[in-house]
């Protein structure tokens, strides 16, 4: 089973999972990779500030948070390599949407590569009307052709995030194929 996606920081989750059991002389394999998503951004984007901070061990959610924004350690990072707006980061982390706005501008100040890695995948998925993975899997966005501004915006945010959470999904899948064999 996929126990990936059975919360384990619930109390139900942790329930559920105690119902898989391995038969006799079988195991179960817990295995993750550490922020993996962010490590993809980090190689993509070869964002000098954020490759050093994984490279010297740092938390990145941490450093980010307590460095730049000063709110909980893993509110922000996700939300912004995957589009977020200011609105709903504001509502996110409990500020006003003119302070969410300034994190964000601050964020890409401190990971300017990651800023143009993102810029670059939504002006590619315009040109060709999809994006793809490090291993090559592509996925369409025909949203952005849509004439609904919403639409648009949609498809904005999946052409930055589908290429990182795309890679992580292929990665994992890899390892799940290699550790079975």
């Amino acid at each position: 089973p996929n126990l990936q996606n059975i919360p384990v920081r619930t109390k139900e989750g942790r329930e559920f999972r105690k119902v898989f059991i391995p038969k006799e002389g079988h195991v179960l394999v817990d295995a993750d990779y550490s922020q993996i998503e962010l490590r993809i951004m980090a190689a993509i984007s070869d964002d000098d500030n954020m490759c050093s901070a994984f490279e010297s061990g740092a938390d990145i959610h941490t450093s980010t948070a307590s460095q730049v924004f000063g709110v909980p350690k893993d509110e922000v990072n996700f939300g912004i390599i995957y589009g977020i707006s200011d609105f709903s980061l504001a509502g996110d982390i409990k500020v006003t949407k003119k302070e969410a706005a300034q994190y964000i501008a601050t964020y890409f100040e401190k990971y300017p590569g990651i800023k143009a890695y993102l810029d670059g995948e939504k002006q590619k998925a315009h040109a060709d009307g999809f994006v793809t993975t490090l291993y090559g899997r592509r996925r369409y966005i025909p949203e952005l052709k849509s004439k609904a501004f919403m639409q648009r915006m949609f498809g904005e945010r999946v052409a930055m995030n589908a290429p990182i959470q795309g890679t992580a999904a292929d990665i994992i899948k890899i390892a799940m194929i290699n550790v079975y064999n």
